[in-house]
């Protein structure tokens, strides 16, 4: 597993359970990078849906990926601010062709007032039904759903009030 480079440009790529390809974003531009943690912004990057679909991303975002969480998170840059997506999913993982992880349907949405709203519950259980998720596996989600929801109250993380203005700032630096 390599470690992406701060200022370089990546792919993201989401799988679902069954190995297949969920969706990829073209193009983020690392901000920080570790072993552990990588950090990303993008503004109108093309995504790719698994049936080949594209759309383009309507506002700036930086998106926080680690390692030892079973989610990531995506703050959404908008004029009446900060919202935020949530995907509960497996761990990232880099190994240069992109930023890879599992995508296990269920999200949160925060919105700038930090109320929250799990989304997907329906979908969740579909497939995992349908793709046989493990039981381990669903109670890392549930356990992580938990914790999401504890980061968010806390204000911890990518929800502390300037995480997100401080990695825009970086952010811009790399777009001039």
């Amino acid at each position: 597993m390599g470690i992406p480079i701060e200022g370089d440009t990546i792919q993201i790529h989401s799988y679902k359970h069954n190995g297949y390809i969920h969706r990829i974003w073209e193009e983020t531009t690392v901000l920080k990078g570790t072993k552990s943690l990588v950090i990303g912004g993008n503004d109108r990057t093309i995504v790719t849906e698994s049936d080949g679909r594209t759309w383009v991303t309507r506002e700036p975002a930086i998106c926080y990926f680690h390692a030892d969480h079973w989610f990531n998170i995506i703050g959404m840059i908008r004029e009446d601010g900060i919202y935020y997506y949530c995907n509960l999913g497996s761990p990232f993982v880099y190994d240069k062709e992109a930023l890879k992880y599992i995508d296990y349907d269920l999200d949160i949405k925060v919105f700038p007032d930090m109320t929250y709203t799990l989304l997907d519950e329906d979908e969740y259980e579909y497939h995992r039904k349908q793709m046989g998720y493990p039981d381990v596996i669903d109670h890392i989600l549930k356990r992580n759903v938990d914790n999401l929801v504890r980061w968010i109250r806390q204000r911890k993380g990518p929800f502390s009030p300037d995480f997100i203005d401080i990695w825009y700032e970086r952010y811009l630096t790399y777009r001039r």
